[in-house]
């Protein structure tokens, strides 16, 4: 179902879906809900087929691209799990221009809670066309990576323990600042979750983060925004009550402690209204503005 449809989905059932997927409701109460939203012409499988995530539909730059050089990675994370692997993209004309790599500033890209999926994958290598080198790590890791089904992998991410998993994204920032092809200047960003997490490491790593730009993230404990050094770039659906309802005491904080920030709310936007591959909460126009935002905000902070 196309973006132009979106509309026929009832917004009851999104909402469903979002607290399905962050783990509020399960798989069969899920399924058991759907069907309550079901009308003439739309059936409750067809709802389902819709809200579930088209990696396909939403990618935008392939795998095999020639612009871009990609690898997987495994580094050490001893505080977290021991090792973490992820998803690593250079642009590759930074890598043929001269006998020596290029170095660039570096983006963490930070996944949902079901682990490093496609979807990441394809904003890290968006990240790359604009000139960034990103790394994508996957909180998975250390139960056999990002199992193919985001069902599934929410499962196991819910299995993890916390504060390594925690551990493990501050070594794949460290890890990407420390690269020899790195200016040693990085930013972070994510969704849900991984929003969340940029937060975090705006606290836990301080001045080793040059920027992040959140995406529906949950905010940081008002008492630790003071260790935060980096420029924050918040990014809510107006739709996305809870959200919406954090950000006045968020952006409160961040004035307290002169944090340098912008926050936006984009109007008619769900939780997860970037993210393409699931049309029904995709939101076209606010995901493109706040894909430039991102980009200008990083290319403003950890450029110069």
């Amino acid at each position: 179902m196309g973006q132009g449809e979106r509309k026929k989905i009832p917004a009851e059932a999104v909402e469903l879906y979002t607290r399905y997927i962050h783990g509020e409701v399960s798989r069969r109460a899920f399924m058991n809900g759907v069907k309550h939203y079901a009308v003439a012409g739309l059936t409750a499988t067809a709802i389902i087929d819709a809200l579930m995530p088209n990696y396909a539909l939403g990618q935008q730059v392939s795998k095999t691209d020639e612009r871009i050089k990609a690898s997987y990675e495994t580094i050490p994370s001893p505080n977290g799990h021991g090792t973490v692997r992820g998803y690593f993209v250079r642009p590759f004309s930074a890598d043929t221009r001269s006998a020596t790599p290029a170095k660039l500033p570096g983006i963490i890209v930070i996944h949902e809670n079901r682990g490093l999926n496609p979807h990441t994958e394809d904003v890290a290598r968006r990240f790359a066309l604009e000139n960034f080198q990103a790394f994508a790590p996957d909180a998975l890791s250390s139960v056999g990576g990002y199992p193919g089904d985001d069902f599934k992998g929410g499962q196991l991410f819910s299995k993890l323990d916390a504060a390594r998993r925690t551990q493990d994204f501050v070594a794949a920032a460290q890890w990407l600042k420390s690269r020899p092809d790195s200016t040693g200047k990085i930013g972070a960003t994510g969704f849900c979750f991984g929003g969340g997490m940029a937060n975090t490491l705006s606290v836990l790593i301080g001045a080793d983060l040059g920027a992040a730009a959140p995406f529906y993230g949950g905010p940081p404990a008002a008492e630790d925004v003071a260790k935060i050094k980096a420029a924050i770039l918040v990014h809510h659906g107006a739709l996305d009550k809870a959200a919406v309802e954090r950000w006045p005491a968020h952006e409160a904080a961040m004035k307290k402690n002169n944090v340098r920030y912008e926050g936006h709310i984009y109007p008619d936007s769900v939780h997860g209204f970037f993210n393409d591959a699931t049309p029904e909460r995709y939101n076209k126009s606010a995901a493109q503005q706040a894909w430039i935002r991102t980009i200008e905000w990083f290319n403003q902070y950890l450029r110069t």
